[in-house]
């Protein structure tokens, strides 16, 4: 700030701190994706993601320190929910990825997919994405911003009535109620009828097209069965189905399914007339996978031989 004095500007850089968070660990893979483990003013810590794909530069953030929605594949949620973060601790995990671009690069995408349940935290996310769609903002359109959710009905209606110009993706990871029960606890009070319905709603405002997630745990949810069902559930839906190879948790006995039933299980959803894509893992060996880089700074390291 050169129209400063000299002395004012030396006495506001020794009196006033830019940033409110401290990287503690930025892990980096050879695909080009980034991680940042935050640690927040009160001590928590948070995780979020540069992920680089051809012309895409996207960021993946976190609008919780923890999760509370219990689902028991996932890593971010093994210690349960702490607190939510603050608009300015949102928006301050963006600037921090944003500082890793190279020359000539800039954020061309947001996904609200990090540690959290974004739908549970709406009055702080709402206010930071607009900071990064306005023009002297990041300048990132809305159709270019997913949040991401479990799926919870009211919130769903909320967002709609707020601002339905977002990309919504919901996480299934089960066609049932009785198997997402076991995977996703909070299912139990809600089912899918009344996600569906919810979803089925924000589309009727807002035309974009939905994406459900779903990520593919070996002999749990794989099965052709599995697959028959999601077929069914998502037939006349305009969506695209994100179907995840699981990105295995130390500690937890979930594991990959082969290469063989992943084909199968994508077979049979394109048979059903399923828009589908199989993620592209990245960053699994700089445990890129939500929550993973911040369990590894709180146990000790697994060494995984071969």
């Amino acid at each position: 700030m050169t129209n400063l004095p000299q002395a004012l500007r030396e006495e506001l850089a020794e009196s006033l701190e830019l940033w409110t968070t401290e990287i503690v660990r930025h892990t980096q893979a050879d695909d080009g994706t980034e991680k940042l483990l935050i640690k927040l003013a009160d001590g928590g810590q948070i995780e979020c993601v540069l992920l680089r794909d051809k012309v895409r530069r996207t960021i993946c953030i976190s609008t919780q320190v923890g999760c509370g929605m219990g689902c028991v594949f996932c890593a971010s949620g093994l210690d349960g929910v702490d607190r939510n973060l603050t608009t300015g601790e949102i928006v301050e995990q963006m600037l921090r990825l944003q500082q890793l671009l190279d020359e000539g690069e800039r954020l061309s995408h947001i996904v609200v997919m990090g540690m959290g349940e974004p739908l549970a935290n709406l009055d702080a996310l709402l206010p930071a994405l607009e900071e990064a769609h306005r023009p002297d903002g990041l300048d990132i359109s809305h159709r270019r911003i997913t949040i991401s959710t479990v799926g919870l009905p009211a919130a769903i209606e909320r967002l709609a009535r707020t601002n339905a110009s977002y990309r919504l993706a919901v996480s299934l990871h089960a066609p049932n109620d009785q198997l997402r029960n076991q995977l996703v606890p909070v299912n139990d009070k809600i089912g899918l009828d009344a996600i569906m319905q919810s979803v089925d709603d924000y589309f009727a405002v807002s035309g974009r097209r939905l994406t459900f997630e779903y990520v593919l745990l070996a002999d749990v949810n794989d099965e052709p069965q599995h697959a028959r069902e999601l077929a069914q559930l998502l037939r006349g839906r305009e969506a695209l189905l994100n179907v995840i190879p699981y990105n295995p948790v130390a500690g937890l006995p979930y594991q990959t399914p082969s290469y063989q039933r992943q084909v199968q299980f994508r077979k049979i959803l394109e048979a059903g007339g399923v828009r589908i894509k199989f993620r592209h893992r990245k960053g699994d060996r700089i445990d890129a996978a939500c929550g993973q880089l911040r369990r590894s700074q709180q146990s000790p390291p697994v060494v995984q031989l071969g």
